[in-house]
């Protein structure tokens, strides 16, 4: 579950890992963009889009959104756990300061700044040094692929990344599907490349580990696929498709 598409890239994580493997992917569309909203209204929106995809009886929910596990992980799992386990997505910033710094942390308004990224910087990264870069406009550029937007937040963002840093921390899971556009923006000529941190692999191990399935790539492929757009069953978005992530989990055909 996410507000949009960033859930394409958990989804497709999970597809890699476990081609056999039904998914359901539940966004909010009516109600995005979440980043900018208070707290409030992203645990009652991600409440709703849980519920429609627990309404299909999975093993596990992925919450397959940085701004959603800021402000409604605990609301969710008070509502769906114990029967159904339910993943978080933290940003990676423990394995981006493996390497030492600078690190920058791109990520929503709504993120940027909070205390539950506060206190994973000081858990993880006291020793080094962490700039936090708002991307105010690039999960909706992301969701409509609108590649003139893209282009521009990512520019936006990219002038606000120190530009000695090392790596980057992709705090959206949108951000995740334009990687390595963003790769190429915070480039710096002269210097070693930029590392970019997301967290759909992680996230999709963790899920298969809390549900005691391990990886099985080889596996019999599924053709099941269940989208949910505010709760309505529908097919993947047209925008879905224009990214490598969409395509893969497109070439299934959709369950109903």
């Amino acid at each position: 579950m996410d507000s949009g598409i960033g859930l394409l890239a958990a989804a497709a994580a999970i597809r890699r890992l476990r081609p056999d493997a039904d998914l359901v992917l539940s966004s909010d569309p009516d109600g995005m963009p979440w980043g900018p909203r208070t707290p409030e209204y992203v645990a009652a929106h991600a409440l709703d889009v849980a519920r429609a995809a627990a309404a299909h009886r999975p093993d596990a929910l992925i919450v397959a959104c940085n701004t959603a596990s800021v402000h409604a992980l605990p609301a969710l799992r008070a509502a769906l756990e114990p029967e159904l386990p339910v993943i978080g997505t933290v940003p990676a910033i423990k394995p981006s300061v493996a390497g030492g710094g600078p690190v920058a942390i791109w990520a929503t308004p709504a993120t940027t700044g909070s205390p539950y990224q506060h206190g994973l910087i000081r858990e993880f990264a006291r020793s080094v040094e962490v700039t936090e870069v708002p991307c105010p406009g690039l999960a909706d550029a992301v969701q409509n692929a609108d590649e003139a937007a893209i282009d521009r937040t990512v520019a936006a963002a990219a002038a606000l990344t120190p530009r000695d840093v090392r790596a980057v921390v992709l705090g959206c899971t949108h951000y995740e599907l334009v990687a390595e556009r963003i790769r190429a923006a915070v480039h710096r000529p002269g210097l070693p490349p930029v590392e970019l941190h997301g967290s759909a692999d992680a996230v999709a191990a963790q899920a298969l580990r809390r549900i005691g399935a391990g990886p099985a790539p080889s596996a019999e492929p599924s053709t099941g696929l269940t989208v949910l757009l505010s709760g309505r069953s529908t097919d993947l978005p047209e925008a879905a498709l224009a990214y490598a992530e969409g395509r893969l989990l497109g070439a299934v055909s959709p369950a109903r």
